[in-house]
């Protein structure tokens, strides 16, 4: 059997996933396991690599086994993985010193905030196109270094590895034989000069991290290596690799400059592409690199919301309102019109525009009748707000947004795409592939492999599934803004 397929590999924050893709960039098969989160203090958010990389294995032979393919049937593998986490490993033994510290995780904002009182917070967005928050993966690898014994010693004489999920995948994939991290990844890691395209000695002086740690910047899509032979039962080329939201703008075909990808899973994220300029938000976005081949890098505008889905988890698992996570659309829609009920899930804080780590979740609003209805599309609504936070910032850095591409798991529900038109006064399209951060990590594979000859290649995969046009007239909606732009205020932290 010819090698058309692409197996992608998408490691996420609460699943790990493998989807296999034909040459059509159309799935044929996948395999899910849920990733368990552990939390040691309040604010705190890791992941045992270990399960990561057991499930990781586990999901690719059964994605493999469902479509009835072999080893040799497949051209090459894409990865794609939740950015900012991070993870140290011995170069020897393979084996992590500490759990990942997951993205979500805010342990060093007390750092941050020592950074920021050193005016050094321009320096760092001059470099890396990024703002000084616990988000980013620099204070958490130097928590590492400094807090588990022995560490820092260890990275000094070489002996240890420091990489984001994609770059410990891949030293696993290939036997210990490539340390490399794509550029997607590593210009959210506060230490990557996306200027220069480079680590950044400078900074890596300011947070004390040897140089010796880092892995290899790549492309997106290049040749990386080969899986050993013991995993899939022969040897497969990893071919491509880009940060999850990166890989949506990809399967999302937002190739063009002006074009804009939102995606709802965990948290929700924003991307503008900005061409060949990186351009410097004034409204506390993020520049940051949308992808990059052949040595040259096209760049974004992003936003960065830590919570959206995890909203809807958090109704599940800690109210209890609902049994499961699409039981959420059916009870929004039992809610009182007007009921003026405001949630901000400002759970571990606020990102973009704000960027307050100290800022907590509320519920605003409430009266002797709100109930489990009005605080369910409360809390839908949150998702939908805070996109226009970030559409709001974009649009006053300059862009002219026409419609939004959405994905990720809270797009197939309807009613909510439909709110989220009506909010932001633009229309909402849905892919026929929802799961685009899988698929855009399969077309970058497939770039490299040439079952697609060129980027137009890749944008002509894409299709349109739904449009959702705005409904509401444009006073109400701003009505409702208002609303949540008063409630964020009554959360902010003093500072």
């Amino acid at each position: 059997m010819p090698a058309r397929h692409i197996l992608a590999i998408d490691q996420g924050t609460t699943s790990t996933r493998a989807i296999v893709f034909d040459a059509a960039a159309r799935p044929v098969a996948s395999s899910q396991r849920e990733l368990p989160q552990i939390y040691p203090a309040p604010g705190w958010v890791e992941h045992d690599p270990e399960e990561i990389w057991r499930a990781t294995v586990a999901v690719c032979r059964d994605a493999l086994a469902q479509a009835g393919l072999d080893a040799a049937a497949v051209a090459g593998i894409g990865i794609t993985n939740q950015r900012e986490t991070t993870i140290v490993w011995d170069r020897e033994t393979g084996a992590a010193v500490h759990n990942a510290i997951v993205w979500q995780d805010r342990r060093t904002a007390e750092r941050c905030a020592e950074l920021k009182a050193a005016e050094l917070e321009p320096e760092f967005r001059q470099r890396t196109g990024l703002v000084l928050d616990p988000y980013f993966s620099g204070t958490k690898l130097a928590w590492i270094l400094d807090n588990v014994p022995g560490a820092r010693a260890r990275a000094e004489a070489g002996t240890l590895a420091f990489g984001t999920v994609e770059s410990f995948l891949l030293w696993r994939l290939t036997g210990g034989r490539r340390h490399a991290s794509d550029a997607t990844n590593a210009a959210r890691t506060l230490l990557y000069n996306i200027n220069s395209q480079r680590w950044d000695l400078d900074l890596l002086r300011l947070l004390d991290i040897p140089h010796a740690l880092l892995p290899e910047v790549v492309d997106c899509a290049g040749d990386f290596g080969a899986t050993t032979a013991d995993l899939l039962g022969a040897p497969i080329p990893v071919l491509g690799m880009a940060g999850d939201q990166q890989a949506a703008t990809v399967g999302q075909a937002c190739l063009k400059p002006g074009m804009v990808k939102s995606t709802y899973g965990t948290g929700c994220f924003a991307l503008l592409n900005t061409g060949a300029t990186a351009v410097r938000s004034k409204h506390r976005l993020l520049t940051t690199i949308a992808y990059r081949l052949d040595g040259v890098a096209t760049y974004a505008l992003e936003g960065s919301i830590f919570v959206a889905g995890a909203a809807v988890q958090w109704l599940r698992d800690g109210l209890k309102l609902i049994g499961k996570s699409a039981d959420v659309e059916a009870l929004a829609g039992a809610a009182r019109p007007g009921h003026g009920v405001f949630m901000v899930p400002a759970f571990v804080g606020l990102g973009a525009p704000y960027w307050d780590s100290e800022a907590r979740g509320a519920l605003l609003g409430l009266t002797r009748d709100t109930g489990p209805a009005e605080i369910a599309q409360a809390t839908l609504d949150s998702v939908c707000y805070q996109t226009r936070d970030l559409i709001e910032a974009m649009k006053a850095d300059g862009a002219a947004i026409a419609a939004l591409r959405v994905d990720g798991g809270m797009v197939a529900n309807g009613p909510l795409m439909q709110r989220l038109a009506d909010t932001l006064g633009v229309a909402v399209e849905r892919p026929t592939v929802t799961e685009t951060t899988a698929l855009g990590a399969a077309l970058l594979a497939g770039l490299q492999a040439g079952l697609l000859p060129s980027l137009d290649s890749v944008a002509a995969t894409w299709q349109l599934d739904r449009a959702f046009a705005p409904q509401e007239d444009q006073a109400a909606r701003d009505q409702r803004y208002a609303g949540w732009q008063a409630a964020v205020k009554r959360v902010r932290s003093a500072g």
